[in-house]
């Protein structure tokens, strides 16, 4: 196919090339790929400024997207690429491969700068996911960190660069900088931006924002990066989003209540407890999808409330395909029990032939599992219709989920996501949080907003 940028996305291109260290925060579907391949061509072979670069990226993005982007334009079709994945044999020869451009998955990143003996001598590294190094304590940020300063060229390439507030940002940025605009050091971004929120003497849980430092922190990285939603540049499909609420019987509300009340529940089938606040969130989002895993781990049926309406809102889409999310093990099993009773059509999207015979319109039903299915895969073209069992508190694992239908290429006018909520429940909580959490996120995309003049 041609490549024929619209107005943002040659924007975006130029905005690489012009830059060497550049957070690139594009909406979900706005072709970030596409762009970043673009850049990486001309910087390539037309100004000669980089001879190999580094894509690290998730596991099913590194398998597939790079390569399909390339395969899919014209003008990239010369690049060559090696795919890094496998065994440690088979890592190593992908990277003796002649290539213009490696790319891996982002877990065996330490792999390669620690333990394979490849020289590192990548001229430009691509972060495919940016937010995926926002823990400055994990392996990944650490081993990049060794080999940042041979790096000419970093680009970070995310949707939700601070999904659960701007402290992710200090990790993220230092990727990029070293440090340069918001500190070398996560204690020194604390003191400066931060204030501690929920402590126990000593011990400090979380912090909050001082006055005035959210725009602080959007000037210093303002430099560096260009953002876009998909909003304001594409004709999106409407999204109409849905609470569908369910309602527990008086017994199963009580058992219900009596964990959340006592973090305990005895039954004849097991005991349920849970050690802390985190856990009894885990236990209560699981009783509100109606099973929950008992201490010695076997699965306690509470309710069918939720595979009734799943099965009332399959029948109400009327034969269009549906993708289901679920979250735990057992709403997985129960799922797929109910829809085998009920002689429903339906496949896990776990493979290649699964997202395959669903792009093709042949899954009457796609279960999916947000944290497998988050990054990168494009499901638009088997449906519009996106039904969540069970609820995550993960802002970015929801968004990117959502984005897997409501996105650019989606043929239907409006994509529908339906939220089947347990009325009384942490349910309602989540739902809430959610929304909240983008607000942050949203503020900090219109700070640093890319300002495209439209009209040549």
């Amino acid at each position: 196919m041609q490549y024929k940028p619209h107005d943002y996305q040659q924007y975006a291109i130029n905005y690489i090339l012009e830059h060497p260290i550049a957070a690139v925060i594009l909406g979900m579907g706005l072709g970030k790929t596409s762009i970043t391949l673009t850049a990486i061509e001309q910087l390539m072979y037309d100004s000669f400024e980089i001879n190999k670069v580094l894509v690290v990226a998730p596991l099913r993005v590194a398998r597939n997207t790079w390569s399909d982007e390339i395969h899919k334009w014209e003008h990239l079709k010369h690049l060559k690429y090696s795919i890094v994945l496998g065994t440690a044999a088979d890592r190593k020869k992908a990277l003796a491969a002649d290539a213009d451009i490696y790319v891996i998955n982002r877990e065996n990143l330490q792999w390669l700068v620690e333990q394979s003996g490849v020289s590192f001598d990548f001229d430009m590294v691509v972060l495919d996911e940016l937010s995926s190094f926002k823990n400055w304590n994990s392996k990944r940020f650490k081993a990049f960190m060794k080999v940042r300063p041979k790096v000419k060229r970093v680009i970070g390439l995310t949707g939700t660069p601070s999904s659960n507030g701007l402290m992710d940002l200090f990790a993220e940025f230092k990727c990029l900088d070293m440090g340069e605009r918001l500190g070398r050091f996560i204690s020194q971004y604390r003191v400066n931006y931060f204030v501690p929120d929920q402590t126990n003497g000593q011990i400090v849980y979380s912090y909050r924002l001082r006055k005035g430092a959210e725009e602080q922190i959007y000037n210093k990285i303002s430099d560096i990066t260009i953002s876009m939603k998909a909003l304001d540049h594409l004709k999106m499909p409407e999204l109409i989003s849905n609470e569908y609420p369910v309602y527990m019987s008086e017994h199963e509300a009580s058992l219900y209540d009596d964990m959340e009340a006592e973090m305990f529940l005895p039954l004849r089938t097991g005991e349920i407890t849970a050690a802390n606040a985190a856990a009894l969130s885990g236990k209560l989002l699981q009783m509100a999808n109606g099973a929950v895993y008992s201490d010695d781990g076997d699965e306690i049926q509470i309710h069918d409330q939720k595979l009734d309406a799943l099965e009332d809102l399959i029948e109400a889409a009327n034969g269009k395909p549906v993708m289901v999310a679920y979250w735990f093990k057992h709403d997985l099993t129960r799922i797929r029990r109910r829809l085998s009773e009920r002689k429903i059509s339906f496949e896990k999207l776990d493979s290649e032939e699964s997202i395959r015979k669903w792009n093709r319109g042949e899954l009457p039903v796609a279960l999916i599992h947000p944290a497998s299915a988050g990054h990168g895969l494009n499901l638009q073209s088997g449906g519009n219709i996106l039904i969540w069992f069970g609820l995550t508190w993960s802002l970015e694992l929801y968004q990117q989920t959502v984005a897997r239908l409501w996105r650019q290429g989606q043929s239907a006018e409006t994509v529908v996501v339906q939220h089947i909520i347990t009325a009384g429940t942490i349910d309602e909580d989540v739902m809430k949080a959610l929304a909240n959490k983008d607000m942050t996120q949203n503020r900090l995309i219109a700070a640093v907003k890319a300002r495209v003049t439209h009209g040549r």
